[in-house]
């Protein structure tokens, strides 16, 4: 059973896709817009980019440290400059260059990592960035994004152009289920309440939104009410909707396809235990990389089920 079958949703495009079209669509309203490229244009679908606007596009090879370098120096210049690869080998390989020739200076400049997660699967785990979101929020000045379906990503990177400093958007490889079908509501820095509960609240991002809705239902059958909360906005992070969440439910359970550390769950304890501390667990990669395998495989392994989900659930409950 896929994500998002037991919520009944319907599959979607890849967020990465999604990505593609908007910096296509941007591009043809701001002139002043330039994409960089580390030899994956075909993957993060930069290549649409490249394609409309050939003469705005610069392939730098493989070369993720070069490409940040040459994207804050069109910043400086003037330029909004998109920098895109593999998540994992744009926020581990060029991690000094956004640090210091990005963050520091707090340029406008916009990375995209794809491929985020271990729903890669068989491209193994030295493909997967799972400690993206925690390497990203630890950058003063950074906003981080990690949108849960394609019409979410199209407005993400609207909501990015128009914000003056540096951005990181997170997107997947694989058809996503579709959240908003009746398109987006994305505001930078608000979760949206996508499902109302009185009992615990559900909090996700990216790919695990759907899986949350999952986990949701099931625990409905069950006579337990689960708000369910898509934490879009990483950084910053929406604290009024989670101290409300933890003042009008029992409990928090955090899902990530993200390593336990440092990612999305830590801010939300964070912000809970600013003033409102309540229960908590957490559904994210613990402690270890993932094997390769078909994602639906590799997903069950590290228990981004909503069978574990609801588990989760109950032991926040239970205490």
């Amino acid at each position: 059973m896929a994500i998002g079958d037991i919520a009944g949703l319907k599959l979607g495009p890849a967020t990465r896709d999604a990505f593609g079209e908007a910096l296509v669509e941007l591009g043809g309203r701001k002139p002043e817009i330039v994409v960089v490229d580390a030899d994956l244009a075909n993957s993060t679908m930069a290549s649409k980019f490249q394609t409309a606007y050939p003469d705005r596009f610069i392939e730098v090879g493989i070369a993720e440290s070069n490409m940040v370098g040459v994207a804050a120096g069109l910043a400086t210049c003037g330029k909004e400059a998109w920098a895109t690869s593999f998540s994992v080998f744009l926020l581990a390989n060029a991690y000094d260059q956004i640090r210091v020739s990005v963050a520091y200076p707090k340029l406008n400049v916009k990375l995209c990592g794809s491929h985020s997660g271990i729903s890669i699967g068989p491209d193994g785990p030295s493909q997967m960035g799972i400690e993206d979101i925690a390497l990203a929020c630890a950058l003063p000045g950074f906003t981080v994004i990690v949108p849960c379906d394609a019409e979410q990503t199209k407005a993400a990177v609207q909501a990015a152009s128009a914000l003056d400093g540096p951005v990181f958007i997170r997107t997947g490889r694989s058809k996503t289920p579709v959240i908003y079908a009746n398109g987006n509501s994305f505001t930078l820095g608000k979760a949206n309440t996508i499902r109302e509960g009185k009992d615990i609240t559900l909090i996700a991002c990216g790919l695990t939104v759907a899986l949350a809705l999952d986990a949701a239902k099931l625990l409905a059958d069950q006579g337990i009410e689960a708000r369910v909360l898509d934490m879009a906005t990483v950084k910053p992070l929406d604290e009024e909707a989670v101290a409300k969440a933890a003042k009008e439910t029992k409990g928090i359970v955090v899902i990530e396809e993200h390593l336990l550390d440092g990612g999305l769950g830590s801010r939300v304890a964070m912000a809970a235990a600013k003033t409102s501390p309540a229960p908590m667990a957490f559904v994210a990669v613990d402690n270890t990389f993932a094997e390769s395998g078909l994602p639906e495989d590799v997903l069950k392994k590290y228990g981004f089920t909503p069978e574990n989900v609801v588990t989760a659930a109950k032991s926040v409950l239970s205490r």
